[in-house]
């Protein structure tokens, strides 16, 4: 959205509806959307916020419908949306249908659930839209570059990668550590790895499969480190981590089946359906074929054990039952992988001789 189709009476969107799971980047889309529908105005005679708890959406929808005064616009922006009763959508549904050209309607989700149909209503508008603010994982290297992009301060190659690394899943703490970077070095500042370092903190959460992928590369080192950015930035409760890993295992255990020959037989095993990626059935496929039906076992064992464990056979710390247990789940995958080399490894031509 341009600063035009925000900002000036007539141009683009009048409303915008601003989705996500996120509090703080719907929090930011909110506060870019003010910025940019406010343009060079006077903040104080043309913004309208209704966050407070007596807030009636009858009285944002009036505030809608009234002409700017002492200016040439009116923003009005109504916060975590989803905490209004259902009958008090009708007044901004009406407004929708027929809204004012000076005004610009600006809704946060978040407090609960919107009604769907006020949610088709900004879907069918050409006089609305819908900002959503959630990042799936394969979208968020191109998130993150397009964040940077537009921020205060310019990171270089290797502190973008630095910092990418770094947060992980935790997305939302961009804005405020590119704030404090700026307010350290200023507006336009270089940001290397050194000048980074300082401020990153502790690191963020990250994808479940980046603890399983460094299980199957039997990378002990890595695999750890990632357990405890599960268990302390992501706020994973120690049986949510043995939930994942035993459906990683579940997995490569269910595709052991002779029958099960080709990447499409281990989607169909694995219950994926038509169209959605065959990728996770690969993985499965791959770490069945190196592990074997005795190794799948044996992780399948520890993940039991560890199980019992947590849940009060040993008198050990949670935590420290995943780290054991994520040790022995790579001694097997490091295992598997030399017995795989040392199969492939072709006989010397004396040995051929002899036999």
């Amino acid at each position: 959205m341009s600063s035009a189709e925000a900002g000036q009476p007539g141009g683009g969107p009048h409303a915008w509806l601003v989705t996500g799971e996120d509090a703080t980047l719907v929090s930011e889309a909110v506060a870019e959307l003010i910025s940019k529908a406010v343009g060079s105005a006077d903040r104080s005679l043309v913004v309208e916020d209704y966050s407070g708890d007596e807030v009636d959406l009858r009285a944002v929808a009036d505030a809608c419908m009234t002409p700017p005064f002492l200016s040439d616009r009116r923003v009005v922006v109504v916060r975590d949306a989803g905490r209004f009763p259902p009958e008090q959508f009708q007044a901004l549904l009406a407004y929708l249908g027929h809204p004012l050209p000076t005004s610009r309607l600006i809704v946060a989700a978040g407090g609960g659930q919107l009604p769907t149909k006020f949610v088709n209503a900004f879907k069918q508008s050409p006089a609305a839209a819908i900002v959503g603010t959630d990042v799936a994982a394969r979208e968020a290297h191109g998130w993150m570059l397009e964040r940077l992009a537009r921020a205060p301060v310019k990171l270089d190659r290797e502190a973008s990668a630095l910092l990418e690394a770094h947060l992980g899943e935790d997305l939302s703490r961009i804005g405020a550590l590119l704030g404090v970077l700026e307010a350290a070095y200023g507006g336009g500042a270089r940001i290397g790895p050194e000048e980074l370092g300082p401020y990153l903190g502790q690191a963020g959460s990250v994808p479940p499969w980046d603890l399983t992928d460094a299980i199957d590369r039997g990378d002990t080192e890595s695999a750890l480190a990632l357990l405890h950015r599960l268990s302390d930035a992501g706020g994973r409760h120690p049986l949510v981590v043995l939930s994942i890993l035993h459906r990683h295992f579940g997995n490569v255990l269910r595709v052991q089946s002779p029958e099960v020959v080709s990447e499409a037989d281990a989607a169909q095993a694995l219950g994926i359906a038509k169209g959605r990626s065959t990728f996770p059935a690969k993985k499965a496929l791959d770490a069945s074929r190196r592990l074997g039906p005795a190794g799948a076992g044996d992780a399948i064992t520890a993940l039991a054990e560890a199980e019992l464990a947590v849940k009060g056979k040993l008198s050990w710390e949670p935590l420290w039952v995943l780290e054991v247990l994520v040790a022995r789940l790579c001694r097997l995958s490091r295992a598997a992988r030399a017995g795989s080399r040392s199969q492939s490894r072709p006989k010397s031509a004396g040995a051929r001789g002899r036999r």
